[in-house]
């Protein structure tokens, strides 16, 4: 006698164990440390988070607001934006949480943030690289830069550079690039920067700049050496954020079908930032690559090359000296 699916699901212990299994994956989601148990306090000291409008941002800036930090959200979208500040203000109590305009895919854009901030703000301790897209369609942007490339990893750290001397006069300063484990597949390929011989599939584009996010940060580290400013960079996990808007809505639905059961909420993507930005563990850690569960790990062997990261830094800051 031929059987059916809905003979399988009818069986009690099937349904039970299926029940079980769900249960046990989402609660391998969280990692091995909990922010909320974390009692690192911020009060008189300025935060700057990109793309905290929503997402893994929006949860990282809410944290640190709730530990008594000045929080500055960077944002492209003033409405959003806005939004995002009333929303943080009410939830943790701290008024001291503003908003200020920023596209990363734009260098004037970030020129002008970064001149903001160094106007207005006395001392800056924690600058949290968060804003990225991935799925973008190919398109040069008025820099003569690959979209992708200016978004992910050309405005950031242009950004960073831009803000390197306030942070230095504020050490002890903590840098957090959010990357992703993605890297791995990622190749360095310089006339990338310019749309040149990229390869659209998926997130091809989007692997290669988080690649390049892990080399410049480790170079930028062995640069602060002696200032008492760290920087590293992390895999926030898989996690369920508007990442994958840029994709057509078959893939989008079924990355959210699937991320139901197995893949991280904002909050708990958040959670791997949050540690490297204020955990007592990462004081004095520098150029190093954590993962979703804020343990130490190693990143590619291309991550880890010395050389290619000393010339992707020199590429980088020669690229936007010229632009």
């Amino acid at each position: 006698m031929p059987w059916e699916w809905r003979d399988v699901a009818s069986q009690p212990l099937w349904m039970v164990a299926a029940l079980v299994l769900a249960l046990v994956v989402r609660a391998q989601r969280r990692g091995r440390w909990d922010p909320r148990a974390c009692r690192v306090g911020l009060r008189g000291r300025t935060a700057v988070v990109t793309g905290a409008n929503t997402g893994i941002g929006k949860f990282v800036a809410l944290d640190l607001a709730r530990r008594g930090a000045r929080v500055i959200l960077a944002c492209r979208s003033e409405a959003r934006g806005s939004a995002a500040v009333q929303d943080i203000r009410q939830r943790s109590g701290n008024d001291n949480v503003h908003l200020r305009i920023l596209d990363t895919s734009s260098l004037a854009s970030v020129r002008k943030f970064a001149a903001g901030i160094l106007k207005e703000e006395k001392q800056l301790h924690i600058l949290v690289n968060n804003a990225g897209a991935s799925g973008l369609a190919r398109s040069i942007t008025e820099d003569g830069l690959e979209l992708s490339f200016a978004t992910n990893h050309v405005g950031p750290f242009l950004l960073t550079n831009l803000l390197l001397d306030l942070l230095k006069r504020s050490a002890p300063a903590r840098i957090v690039n959010v990357s992703s484990a993605n890297h791995w597949r990622g190749e360095v390929n310089f006339s990338h920067f310019h749309g040149d011989n990229l390869n659209y599939r998926m997130d091809t584009v989007y692997n290669n700049t988080k690649l390049h996010n892990i080399l410049c940060t480790n170079e930028l580290a062995l640069r602060l050496k002696g200032t008492d400013v760290t920087a590293n960079s992390l895999h926030p996990g898989v996690v369920m954020t508007e990442v994958m808007r840029n994709y057509n809505w078959l893939v989008r639905f079924l990355f959210n079908l699937v991320g139901i059961f197995f893949f991280k909420s904002s909050e708990e993507g958040a959670v791997s930032t949050i540690y490297c930005a204020v955990a007592e563990e990462t004081e004095g850690i520098t150029g190093k690559y954590f993962d979703s569960d804020c343990s130490l790990v190693l990143p590619s062997p291309s991550a880890r090359d010395p050389a290619l990261a000393r010339k992707d830094f020199e590429f980088c800051d020669q690229l936007v000296s010229n632009l």
